[in-house]
């Protein structure tokens, strides 16, 4: 009894073996058997609270605060909101860097195959390779869709082969039409980030000297200074 006792608070401690009753009961040779499912009519129910460890929750937030650095770069250079970012790394993989799906999606943003290949990534369980690609791949579904996050989001799910199949629209798969929503929820606001003015770098030479000048307006030989090397 006490090492049934033992068994069932550990399982109450572990989210991922806990159940809402467990059943035991001896079997022919008088061992102890457990079990989610009451296969014997004598089995002695006992019930156990699921819920989700405080350790285990701590850990997965330490777990996405991770990449924070990575993912606030990446999406500055896209103009995309870090939220929205965060959003669909938390929907594809739980902020696992070594994830893979059954249909072959790979890494922190599941990437397929192809698309890795298309994007340059060597290794997409590389953390660095991954986001750089998938939120550029992102932002590429964005622009398609003339930002439509929905149907950005549904492309990025279902492929946008998909979308373009149901007529530029949110193909009627469940999975898909829970994740736009699940991601939409997610996100208060635009998933991109419109900076109020573009900033052009020029240099001129004055009197045998480099002399540098921002402005917002574009001229001759001026270069556009991207977003995250403003800081």
């Amino acid at each position: 009894m006490r090492r049934l006792l033992l068994t069932l608070v550990f399982m109450a401690v572990t989210p991922a073996l806990a159940h809402a009753q467990i059943y035991a009961w001896r079997d022919a040779g008088g061992n102890l058997v457990l079990s989610d499912k009451p296969k014997v009519p004598s089995a002695t129910t006992y019930a156990v609270k699921s819920s989700t460890s405080y350790r285990t929750t701590k850990a997965m937030n330490r777990r996405a605060t991770a990449y924070d650095d990575l993912i606030a770069d990446h999406s500055s250079r896209h103009d995309l909101s870090p939220d929205f970012v965060r959003a669909v790394i938390q929907a594809e993989s739980g902020f696992n860097p070594r994830a893979r799906s059954v249909k072959g999606a790979l890494g922190l943003m599941q990437l397929m195959p192809a698309t890795a290949a298309e994007y340059g990534v060597l290794d997409a369980f590389n953390p660095v390779e991954n986001i750089r690609a998938g939120v550029a791949y992102l932002k590429s579904l964005l622009v398609r869709y003339n930002h439509d996050e929905s149907l950005a989001l549904a492309a990025y799910n279902a492929g946008p082969t998909a979308v373009e199949k149901f007529h530029r629209s949110v193909p009627p798969y469940r999975e898909t039409r829970n994740y736009v929503a699940k991601i939409r929820s997610a996100t208060a606001g635009s998933a991109t980030t419109r900076p109020a003015t573009r900033v052009f770098r020029t240099v001129e030479l004055v009197n045998g000297r480099e002399i540098v000048r921002y402005t917002n307006k574009p001229t001759a030989g001026a270069a556009v200074i991207k977003a995250a090397e403003r800081r």
